[in-house]
């Protein structure tokens, strides 16, 4: 039977050996490779080689940082639009505000123009609220007794002759609309100077010239102005504008429509101008000269 070979040494190199050993290798490889660049092959050779186990290592972490980024991502950007969108409405408020009030400046100016157009001393007021009675057309204006406001007063706007005070409290007075049912204003035509007499129908956008001839010189587009013969209203002042003319051979006077020429509906500014002059009774006529008394006969003669 034959013997089993024995090692050449009965034990290895101590672990001691071992480190010397494997230190003087490595520092062999340093100097080589730092002083003549022996390993650079190598070292390309063993970095492709492990590149792809590097990859697949990292893939996991990139994934999950990826993932991590793109929720914070949609987060950061729901956020964001969140607060654009406050933004926006904030900046849409203020615009709209900005062309309220430029409306609003330009309505002033053309009241400004209004009451030096007709040189008359005016209350500049509110209209508050409508009146209550859907019947009718008239507004509350923010001033009253305490700021002199008589009844009878017409109350303008930029645009033209809106209504009269019709009643006066403490500290507001209620307007009539001219388009009330129960309001009239003589009226002119400006073109031919025409006189006639301008009625409410209830409607906020319509007027009736009623009790016209067919022969009266009216055309569609004209503007009708207060006339000033009532003591009411100043003269001049815009009322409406001439819609339709209609001559009908059937009906005694002409129909003729008109659309008012002030924001009746729809303005917030407006004058209360002081009632004019009062005019001259029966203009054109004196009083009669009073009788002459006879001169009594004395009894003597």
């Amino acid at each position: 039977m034959e013997s089993a070979q024995q090692p050449f040494f009965n034990r290895g190199p101590t672990p001691f050996a071992r480190f010397l050993l494997c230190s003087l290798l490595a520092l062999t490889l340093i100097v080589a490779d730092g002083r003549f660049h022996y390993l650079v092959t190598v070292q390309q050779v063993v970095a492709t080689l492990l590149y792809p186990l590097q990859r697949a290592a990292l893939a996991q972490a990139n994934l999950f940082d990826r993932a991590s980024g793109l929720f914070a991502t949609q987060t950061q950007l729901a956020a964001r639009n969140s607060a654009l969108e406050q933004q926006n409405l904030i900046n849409a408020t203020a615009l709209l505000r900005l062309e309220a009030l430029e409306q609003e400046n330009a309505r002033l100016r053309g009241l400004l123009d209004t009451r030096e157009t007709h040189g008359q001393s005016a209350l500049y007021a509110e209209i508050l609220y409508s009146h209550r009675d859907p019947f009718t057309r008239r507004v509350i204006i923010s001033k009253g007794l305490t700021a002199n406001v008589a009844e009878g007063q017409p109350v303008v706007d930029a645009a033209g002759l809106i209504g009269q005070v019709t009643r006066v409290y403490p500290w507001a007075s209620r307007v009539t609309l001219i388009t009330d049912t129960d309001m009239t204003v003589p009226v002119q035509v400006l073109r031919s100077g025409v006189r006639g007499v301008l009625f409410g129908v209830g409607s906020d956008g319509a007027l009736e010239l009623r009790f016209m001839p067919f022969s009266a010189d009216i055309q569609t587009g004209d503007r009708l102005v207060t006339s000033g013969i009532d003591g009411t209203y100043p003269s001049g002042i815009p009322v409406a504008t001439v819609l339709e003319v209609e001559r009908n051979a059937a009906y005694t006077f002409a129909r003729i429509t008109a659309a008012p020429a002030a924001g009746v509906n729809r303005h917030r500014q407006v004058l209360v101008l002081n009632a004019p002059a009062a005019q001259v009774q029966n203009p054109g006529f004196e009083d009669p000269a009073p009788p002459r008394r006879r001169a009594k006969k004395d009894k003597g003669d």
